[in-house]
């Protein structure tokens, strides 16, 4: 199965191959470069075998913090890298999946996707205890990556208890297990429109470059957003405008 598949998602303690995994292009994700370089050195000392370690990426959305992690599959998926997604609802059976991987050849990282926890919820202490500091060893080929909107993870709200330093410690010792952590952060007007226009050139949309810009910044204006999340949609809704333009003159759009 790890031959002929190069991901998977963990759910109810099986592995389930995804057949059409998507992996984004590494070199198409802008204004990112710092974190590109961090995570692709920390993947391939992974992919190599040299000591590594857990990563978080947490940031604003749609700053491309869980395509940079399915780009390395792009990169290293023909060295033996796999890619598995797991919930956190999952997270209990975490040790099902120890045994299924621990005497693969292959390489696997374990991908938790837009992660977070409230303080109330005992998963994300089994979590920590799972990443470091459970009785069972992990698989040597084994790596965590996980995204987050939260800087740590676990939600900081008011508490009322009597020691609230050690209620701090408490709620940061989960990203504390992250040896790699990598901040992402909206983007300026002028990024968000170079990314527009790559898109644009990539999918072969042809208008000027003036209403393209007009066009971009009304539709990022409507959602409160410069981000890459933002430009892809836009792209899609316009490509997908000026098709049907083109098919049905009369649909022509605003």
């Amino acid at each position: 199965m790890f031959e002929e598949f190069l991901a998977f998602r963990f759910k109810e303690g099986k592995l389930q191959p995804i057949a059409h995994p998507h992996m984004p292009s590494f070199e198409s994700l802008l204004f990112i470069d710092r974190q590109k370089e961090e995570l692709k050195r920390n993947t391939l000392q992974f992919v190599k075998g040299y000591p590594t370690n857990d990563a978080l990426l947490w940031g604003d959305r749609g700053t491309g913090k869980s395509s940079l992690v399915k780009s390395m599959l792009t990169l290293f998926g023909k060295e033996g890298l796999r890619l598995i997604q797991v919930y956190k609802a999952q997270v209990e059976d975490l040790s099902q999946l120890y045994e299924l991987l621990r005497d693969s050849k292959k390489r696997f990282i374990l991908f938790f996707d837009d992660l977070s926890f409230e303080p109330e919820q005992d998963q994300y202490r089994l979590l920590k205890s799972m990443l470091d500091g459970d009785l069972e060893e992990r698989p040597e080929n084994m790596l965590v990556y996980a995204t987050s909107n939260r800087r740590n993870i676990v939600a900081n709200r008011d508490r009322d208890g009597k020691f609230p330093e050690e209620d701090h410690k408490e709620m940061i010792s989960l990203v504390e297990r992250f040896g790699l952590r990598l901040g992402f952060f909206s983007f300026e007007k002028a990024q968000y429109l170079e990314i527009v226009k790559t898109y644009a050139r990539e999918r072969g949309i042809s208008i000027s470059q003036q209403e393209l810009e007009e066009r971009a910044l009304l539709w990022a204006t409507e959602r409160g957003s410069f981000s890459g999340r933002t430009a892809y949609q836009f792209i899609r809704d316009l490509e997908g405008r000026l098709k049907l333009s083109q098919t049905f003159p009369s649909h022509s759009p605003p």
